[in-house]
């Protein structure tokens, strides 16, 4: 029986993945050595890679090309997963415009809004009337949607996507969203951030 990967363990494989490809001198590499480079606890690095990889061969640590083709593999980050955006007033122009979600095999195909002047004026990007957002999911297959509107449109659109068979949400509204247990859901609270980076910077 395989044991469930925890959340955390899922959340810190993008950060491995960052580090072990900025590595080209090296041909192996110990849960330690990651461990001290990214600050984080040897034992937790450790458990993290033995859940996801297996062990590293005693005193030499995992091959490097070995492990990155695993960590890749386990996220499945080598196929594109087509993503949508609904709200395409800056926020959501901007993550559109984000180049680094392709390193992970996310592929933002489209935007989505209500407002004709956005779209109107926008007419060299992806940007769908609302309207057609049930069809698009359907003939694109997609799975991953991202909320960027506001918050009294937030719970609507997330109805929206669950009802065209989307199973992960991500959302930069600031407001808690309702979801079936069988979608994945994570709210990005901006604010929250960086009020927590300046109490860092503070204390």
């Amino acid at each position: 029986m395989c044991t469930p990967i925890s959340k955390a363990t899922l959340g810190r494989i993008p950060q491995y993945l960052n580090f072990l490809r900025s590595l080209d001198d090296k041909d192996y590499v110990s849960a330690t050595f990651i461990a001290k480079a990214l600050n984080l606890g040897e034992v937790q690095v450790r458990k993290d890679l033995n859940q996801v990889c297996g062990r590293g061969k005693p005193k030499i640590g995992y091959k490097l090309t070995e492990l990155i083709g695993c960590l890749e593999s386990y996220v499945n980050i080598k196929t594109d997963c087509p993503a949508v955006i609904v709200g395409a007033g800056k926020l959501g122009q901007a993550l559109y415009g984000y180049s680094g979600f392709k390193v992970y095999g996310i592929d933002i195909v489209a935007l989505f809004d209500n407002n004709p002047q956005v779209i109107k004026e926008n007419q060299d990007k992806n940007i769908f009337d609302i309207s057609e957002f049930e069809l698009f999911c359907y003939r694109n297959d997609i799975k991953v949607g991202i909320i960027a509107v506001p918050q009294e449109s937030a719970q609507q659109i997330a109805d929206m996507m669950v009802k065209n068979n989307i199973t992960a949400i991500w959302s930069f509204a600031p407001v808690d969203l309702v979801v079936p247990k069988t979608v994945s859901y994570k709210r990005e609270d901006l604010a929250l951030s960086l009020a927590h980076l300046t109490k860092l910077a503070q204390d």
